[in-house]
């Protein structure tokens, strides 16, 4: 897919020197985040209220702050909270991204991390209106983003699918306790297509990475099914093979 980034309005005022912060290139963190929500894997974009891009949706983000931030980690840490008001249990570093082209202000420089976090907790931050929940289509979302935000959610959804293929880290999108259909329904949801029940918990029982809630049932479609817990969100799990191949 072919990616064109936003162009700025056109009564802006050209580019200008050292118009970002600081004298030279203007470093930010940018966070594309996640969770399941309706049955639809969904991103959290900021509605811009200041040029440039007024108006356009964006990821949410901003810029170090040398006095503030001890890391680019910890800017994204904080970064997540004031979005979110919750700590993600699942943050990782995408990719750096740089180039005079991409901020109509001047050169500019970002570190993007992704997201995986529940939906329920996930409140969006006091101005409800400017932050929004929408949902991912293909590897993006229908309705143009700001800055060079469209190719970097295609690689943060690339990277989310391509992880799901052969770990655990769907986990993070679902609450403390779940069940194996509702584990599942999450990979296909992100997948986008849907998985052989018998093959899928083949692999997850395989990779030991699930506990069962002892004497905890909930109620579905058929009989009640057996609730599960993760057994160490710190440890990293991988399945023996691709979680989609066979998937039928």
């Amino acid at each position: 897919m072919k990616i064109t980034p936003v162009k700025p309005d056109a009564a802006e005022s050209p580019p200008q020197p050292n118009a970002l912060p600081g004298e030279r290139a203007a470093f930010s963190v940018d966070l594309v985040i996640f969770t399941i929500r309706s049955q639809r894997l969904q991103v959290l974009l900021v509605k811009r209220a200041d040029p440039p891009f007024v108006g356009c949706w964006a990821l949410p983000g901003g810029f170090l702050d040398v006095e503030m931030d001890e890391s680019i980690e910890s800017c994204a840490l904080r970064r997540l909270v004031e979005k979110t008001g919750v700590h993600a249990p699942y943050l990782e570093q995408l990719k750096t991204y740089g180039s005079r082209e991409r901020d109509p202000r001047g050169w500019t420089a970002t570190t993007v991390y992704f997201a995986l976090m529940a939906s329920d907790p996930a409140a969006p931050g006091k101005q409800r209106e400017a932050v929004r929940w929408m949902p991912v289509q293909g590897d993006g979302v229908n309705c143009e983003l700001a800055f060079d935000h469209a190719g970097i959610l295609a690689d943060a959804v690339e990277r989310l699918r391509s992880k799901l293929e052969y770990t655990h880290i769907a986990v993070h999108l679902l609450p403390e306790e779940f069940t194996l259909p509702e584990l599942q329904r999450t990979y296909e949801i992100i997948l986008q297509q849907p998985l052989d029940k018998s093959s899928f918990r083949r692999r997850v029982t395989q990779a030991d990475m699930l506990e069962e809630v002892a004497g905890k049932l909930r109620d579905g479609c058929g009989r009640p099914a057996q609730v599960y817990r993760f057994r160490d969100y710190d440890r990293r799990t991988f399945f023996p093979r691709s979680i989609s191949r066979y998937a039928r």
